[in-house]
């Protein structure tokens, strides 16, 4: 089957056929993704029915791998190999959580709009969701695209925000929702990192807003001052008109640029319904700016 792209919202979004993501990639699907990314910075790839060697192994042509991404559970708790982000509402024994598990708790802040590692020094470049079950009474995925609410700014926000730097932290996403259940350890690793509010994409060469639920500060400004600000902008950032709704289908493969989107899960019935997402991701070329002791 040839390759093909069809849009799904004049801004973001485009469901791709002609790419089978369980079978080795020439390097010219390799390109094909690639070039589909920079454009809609999301990609729908449906009827992907895959297994997690053939994720990981999709996912590798991108960049290296975002480990651990399972901050938050002991890897005793882990139900799958530390490379995947467990998006579920499963345990490691295929139960479904509690509403006082801690896991629980701490992955309600993916309802937060948010930019996947952004609380890492390198920050993450595409995230890659397969949808193994998948719910239709909520449970959807919403993209942002920041590079169209960073075009909509007027030249007065955009000088502004030009040169700003923001702290990110998992504690700051969570905290906002009142999870503060963060062991010693955890907080030593989820230490703020600096990452720049506005970033130039290295292929198109267009701006976007580099923003995130992570963000609980910005350097140099009162901290109730910046998040007001980060509030206003999250909220310029995610106007319906720059947002691509995904209502999953089972085995819907998607993938998205985070460099360039924002996205959020919507809420659903995780006590009484099961839901197996798995994620992949891979990192950026770098940091955004250089670190210090944020």
């Amino acid at each position: 089957m040839p390759i093909s792209i069809t849009p799904l919202t004049p801004h973001i979004g485009a469901r791709m056929a002609g790419i089978d993501a369980r079978a080795p990639l020439s390097q010219a699907e390799v390109s094909a993704v690639e070039a589909g990314m920079d454009r809609h910075a999301v990609l729908v790839l449906p009827g992907q029915d895959i297994t997690d060697e053939q994720q990981l192994a999709f996912t590798r042509n991108f960049g290296p791998l975002e480990e651990g991404a399972n901050s938050t559970v002991r890897n005793a708790e882990l139900r799958l190999a530390p490379a995947f982000a467990d998006v579920s509402n499963l345990d490691k024994d295929g139960t479904r959580l509690a509403r006082d598990n801690r896991r629980r708790m701490a992955s309600l802040g993916n309802r937060l709009w948010h930019s996947d590692a952004s609380f890492r020094a390198v920050p993450a470049r595409y995230s890659i969701l397969s949808g193994r079950i998948v719910t239709t009474a909520g449970g959807n995925t919403e993209f942002a695209d920041m590079r169209a609410a960073y075009d909509a700014l007027d030249a007065r926000a955009k000088a502004e925000v030009e040169n700003l730097v923001c702290e990110h932290s998992l504690i700051y996403s969570r905290q906002q929702l009142g999870f503060s259940d963060f062991l010693p350890d955890e907080r030593v690793s989820m230490k703020p990192v600096l990452q720049r509010l506005v970033r130039t994409h290295p292929v198109s060469g267009r701006k976007s807003l580099f923003l995130s639920a992570h963000i609980g500060a910005i350097v140099g400004w009162p901290r109730p001052e910046a998040m007001a600000f980060i509030r206003d902008l999250i909220e310029h950032a995610t106007q319906p008109a720059f947002v691509y709704v995904h209502r999953w289908t089972q085995h819907d493969l998607v993938m998205w640029d985070n460099r360039t989107t924002m996205h959020r899960v919507r809420r659903f019935d995780d006590l009484t319904l099961v839901r197996d997402m798995r994620r992949t991701t891979t990192r950026s070329d770098g940091p955004t700016v250089a670190q210090e002791a944020a």
